[in-house]
């Protein structure tokens, strides 16, 4: 909507263009302004200066309401041109709720208020200790992506280097390794900060993050002496385990009928001898598994590196976007002191977590609500603007983006970078070519 406001003189009211004028003033005929005992006045003058030879303007707005098309903008929150990586939380510090404490509370009272006083109703799945049918195949889908991206991953990085660190746990995706003064492993201070660079493994990449395996997700909780008679398996793999994947290596418990509960924290299962004996299970997809060492051969050509890095990104996106999902129905928490995950409704009660200050919680772990990072680490390193071209300079730091790892060695592999890390990547973000043209910048 624009708004005119025309200028009239004499009663006629003059045809004003709104893209060139938008206020304009409607003023009142002549014979008002040298009539002194007008009446009409809307100033408020005296009566002593009515006679006088100042004019009396009778002004009133005239709002013209004309719809015309509204520009598109594309505003920067919308599309940023470069964007900071996640925090990077220190040893000392406590990872904040994914919603605060006190939005939590003024939900639960708000949920006991709304619930006052009508029939519980039954819980949903997985509450109940059923499955979600419809995340099934979605579990699948998830545990084939990150066998893929093991496999795809151990073959790119044959043709591009991977540099790790050997004194902290830093990366970086280039044919040499950058140099910022960023370490903080042991002697450091003698280093002055300076890595030395030697050769990764897949582990550097991917994270390996390892959760308790249950049994029975609804079963009792895990006890501090049964820490080591428990196996340990990918925090990732325990997910699609509770979503539907069937591994005989890790059997679980699967329901047919819904628990009843017979308290807040108590239930019991329901009779299943009336049932028909269980068909067999029939995977959605058939599961793969990683290729052992001796059959991992890098791309022969560019075309196929190329393809390789596509499709490693695709099966790096879907991992990620298919845990997210999975997480919303089945709950994943995090310590938020250390990096330990439990796939569960409630954290186990293992006293191993060595975090700092660690000693007043007596070990034990502060369980809250897990985020996909928490679960699927992305590992951000430095992006490397030309690989062919002049190294990183030192000076240049705050020109530089970051990126997860993965994204990184598929983006220098040939893949094409998508939307979402091209703010933190800073790809439209020009480079000095000098320390003095950088000083030139405002």
């Amino acid at each position: 909507m624009s708004i005119t406001y025309a200028v009239s003189y004499a009663g006629t009211l003059s045809a004003i263009s709104p893209k060139s004028v938008h206020f304009a003033i409607q003023c009142s005929p002549r014979n008002q302004f040298i009539n002194p005992n007008s009446s009409s006045s809307s100033f408020g003058f005296s009566a002593c200066l009515q006679g006088s030879s100042i004019l009396q303007l009778d002004s009133r707005l005239v709002l013209c309401k004309r719809r015309q098309p509204l520009p598109f903008v594309v505003r920067s929150s919308d599309h940023p041109q470069n964007a900071d990586p996640p925090k990077q939380y220190s040893k000392r510090e406590k990872k904040p709720f994914p919603v605060p404490i006190v939005d939590l509370r003024r939900a639960a009272r708000e949920r006991v208020k709304n619930n006052k006083d009508k029939p519980k109703r039954p819980l949903p799945p997985p509450k109940n200790g059923m499955l979600v049918k419809s995340l099934v195949p979605l579990a699948y889908k998830v545990y084939n992506a990150r066998i893929r991206l093991i496999n795809n991953l151990h073959r790119l990085m044959k043709v591009v280097r991977v540099n790790a660190c050997g004194w902290c746990n830093e990366i970086h995706v280039g044919p040499y390794g950058h140099p910022f003064k960023s370490c903080k492993g042991p002697s450091a201070s003698q280093r002055k900060g300076h890595h030395e660079w030697t050769n990764s493994v897949l582990e550097d990449v991917i994270v390996p993050l390892e959760a308790y395996h249950l049994y029975d997700r609804l079963g009792n909780r895990i006890r501090h002496d049964e820490r080591f008679t428990i196996p340990r398996v990918p925090a990732l793999v325990e997910l699609c385990i509770q979503g539907g994947v069937e591994i005989p290596e890790f059997p679980t418990k699967r329901r047919r009928k819904p628990i009843i509960r017979i308290g807040k924290s108590e239930f019991v299962d329901a009779d299943e001898t009336e049932l028909p004996d269980p068909e067999p299970h029939i995977p959605p997809e058939p599961l793969l598994t990683e290729s052992p060492p001796s059959e991992i051969a890098p791309p022969s050509s560019g075309e196929e590196t190329v393809s390789l890095a596509e499709e490693t990104l695709q099966a790096w996106e879907e991992m990620r976007g298919g845990a997210k999902k999975l997480m919303r129905a089945y709950r994943v928490r995090v310590c938020g002191y250390c990096p330990e995950v439990h796939v569960g409704p409630t954290g186990h009660k293992a006293q191993n977590c060595g975090a700092f200050k660690h000693q007043q919680r007596n070990g034990q772990h502060g369980w809250q609500s897990a985020v996909l990072d928490d679960l699927i680490p992305p590992r951000y390193v430095w992006h490397v603007p030309d690989v062919n071209g002049p190294p990183m300079q030192r000076e240049l730091r705050s020109f530089y983006g970051q990126a997860p790892a993965v994204v990184e060695i598929c983006a220098q592999a040939g893949a094409e970078v998508p939307e979402q890390y091209r703010a933190t990547m800073r790809l439209e973000v020009g480079i000095p070519s000098s320390v003095k043209e950088a000083e030139m910048v405002v």
